[in-house]
């Protein structure tokens, strides 16, 4: 869930005092536009919505982006900026009813105020409860602000898209992080400004970079560090970076089993592999691994790259890969992380060709698209009784009875040429091998 559960209640309630025993994170979150920290590419000076802000022409919009990024907050933000009735609801929790009261109850208003309301994880909402949203989000009785980690273009009706402006939120960077704690750290009210801490540059880095873009994380993380350090002989908080090590234990990465994050992540990884950078291949690799993600995927996208993107330029990759898939299976996890990496070095490294998908590809569209054509008599089998009297069979010149096993004969009825080897690697010896059988010329008998 994106947001605390001190902010959003059920079915829906108005902004709810932050009580100062919150975490800090809740405590710390930004009341105004200046506050907010990162998200540039939405609120710099001219963009989007910090235009739709200043201007006071809210619409509805659905802000989607990973923990931590700030989609609550600028809810929040929304509702304060434009003066409207703030109204929030989780999709986890609520349901149609809920939904139709507090539509009702943003209708009995309408005529005095403006009612914002938020629904946290709105992709949870199934097509019926967002398709009661629809009518009173397109006559403006409420402005919608929806919530969440998933894309929306697979998780929000597209009806309620059209009527919504997109916003995607990006993780924070370091140096963002680094800010959101150092204000932490000054601010006397809702912060550790009257606390004697005493920070090095080397755990405030340590911490942003643990914390994977999660601004939520990172002040977990500095809270637990400032209130589980004893203090030294001068009576200070001494926030090494050891101390920001064991606050931070174990870095989490992001990464959903079938959504956007999983599917990013697959496709960097492929594109790396297919573009011979065995660097980056690894490095996408072990955030696979390190996510949990299941060897067999990872090997299945191998056993694809290996005839899809290198082909005949080193047929060995798929014997390696196919290998790969036997080991894996054999040896498990976490061992098989060593083999994963060879096979990805080696494919990655492989020469490339992609001369057998382009073949495959247009044969099939010729398929498709044109008429079938009928098997040449002389290729039509001929060890049945009566093929003969058919005609199958005749004149089909047998290779082996020729000089290198190959006589020029027609295999298609319109022969074409669908696989053109390149001089990539091993397939360059198809290629000159080809190119000297086409030369030969047609023996006359």
């Amino acid at each position: 869930m994106d947001s605390d559960d001190f902010f959003l209640s059920s079915p829906a309630s108005r902004e709810i005092p932050v009580s100062p025993h919150a975490p800090l994170a809740a405590r710390m979150r930004p009341e105004t536009l200046d506050e907010v920290l990162g998200q540039a590419h939405l609120l710099g000076e001219g963009k989007l919505l910090r235009r739709t802000l200043q201007a006071d022409r809210l619409v509805s919009a659905i802000f989607f982006g990973p923990p931590g990024c700030g989609k609550t907050t600028l809810a929040r933000i929304i509702s304060k900026v434009s003066k409207a009735r703030f109204m929030a609801l989780n999709a986890v929790t609520s349901n149609v009813a809920e939904v139709r009261k507090v539509i009702e109850e943003a209708r009995r208003l309408a005529s005095r105020e403006r009612t914002v309301l938020f629904i946290d994880e709105i992709h949870r909402f199934n097509k019926a409860q967002q398709d009661v949203l629809m009518p009173d989000v397109e006559n403006g009785i409420i402005i919608l602000v929806g919530a969440t980690t998933h894309n929306p273009s697979f998780s929000v009706n597209g009806p309620l898209l059209s009527r919504s402006l997109i916003f995607e939120l990006r993780p924070l960077e370091e140096k963002d992080l680094v800010g959101v704690m150092r204000r932490a750290l000054q601010d006397k009210v809702r912060g550790y400004g009257d606390w004697p801490v005493e920070i090095s540059e080397e755990a405030l880095a340590h911490i942003a970079r643990q914390s994977a873009g999660d601004g939520r994380r990172a002040l977990n993380a500095l809270e637990v560090a400032v209130l589980t350090t004893p203090k030294n002989k001068d009576g200070a908080v001494p926030l090494t970076l050891e101390a920001a090590e064991e606050s931070c234990q174990r870095k989490v990465v992001y990464y959903d089993r079938d959504e956007d994050y999983h599917y990013d992540t697959v496709s960097a990884f492929i594109k790396s592999l297919r573009g011979s950078d065995p660097d980056a291949a690894i490095y996408w690799l072990a955030k696979m691994i390190y996510a949990g993600e299941d060897p067999r995927f990872i090997v299945r996208r191998l056993l694809i790259l290996a005839s899809e993107d290198i082909g005949n330029a080193d047929p060995q990759a798929l014997v390696l890969a196919s290998a790969c898939l036997q080991a894996v299976e054999f040896v498990g996890m976490p061992e098989s992380q060593l083999i994963l990496a060879q096979t990805v070095a080696y494919l990655a490294c492989a020469p490339k060709s992609n001369a057998a998908t382009l073949a495959i590809s247009e044969a099939l569209e010729d398929v498709r698209s044109d008429r079938v054509k009928e098997v040449p008599k002389h290729l039509r089998d001929s060890h049945y009784k009566g093929a003969e009297k058919l005609g199958h069979g005749e004149g089909y010149q047998y290779p082996h009875n020729f000089d290198g096993a190959y006589v020029p004969q027609n295999y298609m009825p319109e022969p074409k040429a669908y696989y053109r080897p390149t001089s990539q690697g091993f397939e360059k010896q198809f290629q000159d091998h080809l190119r000297r059988l086409r030369q030969r010329p047609k023996p006359t008998f």
